[in-house]
């Protein structure tokens, strides 16, 4: 895989206190465009994150001296929009839920593929990198409109439903990210507590269909844990 980015000269903060963590990562973009400055404590990189302009944060969620969390709190309430990343161990959906509703753009659960890794580094680059004022949200050959909510598929009109179009919008957001059911339930329907109902599966199939089964399929399934948006 190529470690070259599609967006260049991109400064990135790693706050991650794992030796061997870090050195992963940066050994791989080690060649690429992305420059990397690594802090291994909270409080260290807290003040870090605020004295500098960053284009991307990594941060684990266990740090010595202040915790991850704490400092995308913090820097949220600064009114600091840097895209966070959080890399962490703390894979529960509790954990999950909490660290993207307290302003993290992203969840990557360690152990980890670097190459994922760089993917939705590129994905959070590329979403803050676009001008401001943009009308479109597009993923692969699909577009969505944002003022119209026209949803297009390599340029055909496909009809679709309100509540499926937040879904799709829901995955749109998060390129390449494991969305589990409650998360979804959570984000789409407003349901944060335990419930059977198969509106998910319903609705993921629904939208399957709308955006084509005959087309190279974009939501895959990740038996055990939820659901992707991805072009492979």
């Amino acid at each position: 895989m190529s470690k070259e980015l599609l967006i260049p000269s991109s400064n990135i903060l790693l706050i991650e206190d794992d030796a061997d963590t870090a050195s992963y990562i940066t050994d791989f973009f080690l060649t690429s465009s992305l420059q990397i400055t690594v802090e291994t404590d909270g409080i260290r990189g807290l003040d870090l994150a605020i004295s500098r302009s960053w284009d991307c944060i990594i941060l684990d969620r266990r740090l010595p001296g202040i915790d991850g969390l704490t400092v995308l709190t913090r820097l949220r309430a600064m009114n600091i929009q840097t895209p966070v990343l959080f890399l962490t161990t703390m894979d529960g959906i509790r954990d999950r839920v909490v660290g993207l509703r307290s302003g993290g753009d992203d969840y990557l659960v360690k152990p980890f593929a670097v190459a994922e890794l760089s993917a939705r580094i590129e994905g959070l680059l590329r979403r803050t990198k676009e001008p401001s004022g943009q009308t479109y949200l597009t993923f692969a050959d699909v577009k969505i409109d944002l003022l119209t909510r026209e949803v297009t598929r390599a340029g055909e009109k496909i009809y679709i439903q309100a509540q499926e179009l937040k879904l799709l919008e829901y995955f749109m957001n998060h390129p390449c990210v494991v969305l589990s059911r409650e998360m979804i339930l959570q984000a789409v329907w407003d349901i944060d507590f335990p419930i059977r109902t198969n509106l998910v599966e319903t609705h993921v199939s629904r939208l399957r269909e709308r955006l084509g089964r005959d087309a190279p399929p974009l939501i895959h399934t990740v038996k055990g844990q939820g659901y992707t948006l991805r072009n492979q």
